[in-house]
């Protein structure tokens, strides 16, 4: 694995649209920008190397956010993404995040019921990655989603991919739209038999 540099997106949000929060919110993302060695290969070319790049990552980049953020027990939400440089495919990026880091995410918390959201896309430097936050072990726990743009000036360059995991502590600021709940849908669904 041909890591180029790690980056750290943490921010605490205190006060949200003039109103301090009853307790901040904190968001952090880790990412690694690396080399792509699948870059010039043929499709159909055996994508392993990648989901064995993104098992080790997001291992070692969820051990760093619990570094940031503190104990698992205090996570309301995940994500990850992968931007893929334009000399790569998208499925490069798609692999990673859809095969095996998520596993690696969750063994670390030791939580995660919900799949976890995530996006890949290629790019060209600079361009931005939306984390989107989704719950960790409540599907319908509506105010864990969320969403935090982060961007790296220099990464993707056209043969590499920078691969994110996201955590978020507390709900989104001010969450007060109240969705339906499981027995909600349930009984929608029921209704179409």
């Amino acid at each position: 694995m041909d890591i180029r540099k790690t980056v750290v997106f943490d921010e605490e949000i205190a006060v949200e649209h003039g109103t301090r929060l009853a307790s901040p919110l904190r968001r952090v993302a880790l990412g690694v920008v690396l080399k792509n060695p699948l870059v010039g290969k043929p499709v159909g070319t055996d994508l392993a190397p990648l989901i064995d790049i993104s098992f080790k990552v997001g291992d070692m980049l969820t051990r760093k956010a619990l570094e940031l953020i503190g104990d698992p027990k205090n996570l309301r939400a995940y994500s990850k993404a992968a931007l893929v440089g334009t000399a790569g495919d998208l499925e490069h990026g798609a692999v990673m995040i859809h095969a095996r880091i998520g596993m690696a995410m969750r063994g670390v918390i030791r939580r995660g019921r919900v799949p976890i959201p995530g996006n890949a896309k290629v790019v060209a430097p600079g361009a931005h990655a939306d984390m989107i936050f989704g719950p960790i072990d409540d599907g319908w726990d509506l105010d864990a989603i969320d969403t935090m743009p982060v961007m790296v000036a220099d990464a993707p360059r056209p043969d590499e991919i920078l691969l994110l995991v996201g955590y978020m502590a507390g709900p989104r600021p001010h969450a007060r739209s109240k969705g339906p709940d499981q027995k909600d849908v349930d009984a929608l669904l029921k209704s179409f038999a």
